[in-house]
């Protein structure tokens, strides 16, 4: 997976600090990924056809609930928490010998992205509405670490709904243990650099499918990934004088629907796995755009990518089809997971859980809160 090191964002008991090191990167597929796929997982957009329960292997997919900060005082605690120094080494395994990353001076480019232009990777520096919506999700590890995600605003009912990936909430196991959800939730839409140029917003609520509850002992994270069900829908606290984050930011269209071979899609992350390992050249600091024709993963079928050297951080991004690089307006179709070395194909590709029924059930239940 890819959230604030290298494989799928996970998290747990002693494979914490592997955990961390994957959410900056991708998802690791095994055999129990097998059990975990069903119809409506490899169609996406078909009827779901229940069929998984708390082991992972049978029963229904449901929605599966978390509280964030409910009161004023945590939501306070938390907007502090995040520091400009904390947010700039978020993703770091030992931040406390890691240099705190320079700043991205890249400088902006105020014409338009000509359309269908193939990216692997760069510095978005075109303007538009993504860079007010689409922004970095920070949390903290049971163990105590500080990793980061991308994450989306989405029009919604509430105005108040943010997609991600669910590896970046939690990893497998019984949603009232723990070591099972992150902690001290904390999007930054537009971030750029340690700064929060639209404010920054704590996370009231959040949903992943049920398939996530799966018994750690017998089924991986990157198995329910791998198998379609990398979702992860956030319910944002409203600003200090109470304005709903898509009114202060707007945001993306959402679509829930059939993948389409060689479609043109742009994804967009903040990668960070440069500070953990030099020979990677981001850490962060500055929203990454790719663009190309998407594909299915040789190795993970349902999941759908780019080419793109987008690193681990950038786990929970968008994907957009129908983006107009002059507006900077899409529709999200799918969020980042994984990479080629986990789903197979040529390196390098970064690889999306495509929207469909399951994260059609999380959206409306996300949208009504």
């Amino acid at each position: 997976m890819h959230t604030s090191s290298p494989r799928p964002c996970g998290q747990q008991g002693g494979t914490r600090r592997a955990l961390r090191h994957a959410i900056g990167a991708t998802v690791t597929v095994s055999a129990a990924v097998v059990a975990l796929v069903t119809p409506a997982a490899a169609a996406d957009a078909a009827p779901h056809n229940p069929s998984s329960n708390s082991s992972g292997a049978a029963g229904p997919d449901t929605t599966t609930t978390h509280a964030g900060a409910t009161t004023a005082r945590e939501r306070n605690r938390i907007d502090a928490y995040w520091s400009p120094e904390r947010m700039k080494l978020a993703g770091a395994l030992v931040p406390e010998i890691t240099p705190i990353p320079e700043d991205d001076n890249t400088p902006d480019d105020p014409r338009p992205l000509p359309a269908n232009t193939p990216d692997s990777g760069s510095v978005w520096t075109h303007g538009g509405a993504v860079n007010k919506n689409v922004g970095r999700l920070f949390f903290t590890f049971s163990d105590g670490y500080d990793g980061s995600c991308t994450a989306t605003v989405v029009t919604s009912g509430n105005r108040s709904t943010v997609v991600t990936a669910a590896h970046c909430l939690r990893g497998v196991g019984a949603p009232s243990a723990d070591d099972t959800w992150n902690h001290n939730f904390y999007f930054v839409p537009g971030y750029r650099n340690g700064t929060k140029p639209l404010g920054g917003f704590s996370i009231r609520t959040m949903a992943t499918s049920s398939r996530w509850d799966a018994d750690p002992d017998t089924t991986e994270s990157s198995d329910v990934a791998a198998a379609g069900y990398d979702a992860g829908l956030l319910v944002a606290n409203s600003a200090a004088w109470g304005q709903p984050i898509a009114d202060i930011t707007g945001s993306q269209h959402i679509g829930f629907g059939q993948p389409v071979e060689n479609e043109f899609i742009h994804a967009l992350g903040y990668p960070n796995a440069g500070l953990n390992d030099s020979g990677d050249k981001y850490v962060g600091s500055r929203m990454i755009h790719c663009a190309g024709a998407s594909h299915p993963g040789p190795k993970a079928p349902v999941l759908w990518g780019e080419t793109c050297d987008m690193s681990p951080g950038s786990s929970g991004g968008p994907h957009l089809a129908h983006f107009d690089t002059r507006t900077g307006t899409g529709t999200v179709v799918g969020i980042t997971t994984t990479t080629e070395e986990l789903a197979g194909g040529p390196t390098p590709t970064l690889y999306a859980t495509r929207l469909g029924d399951s994260a059609h059930r999380l959206y409306d239940w996300a949208q009504s809160r």
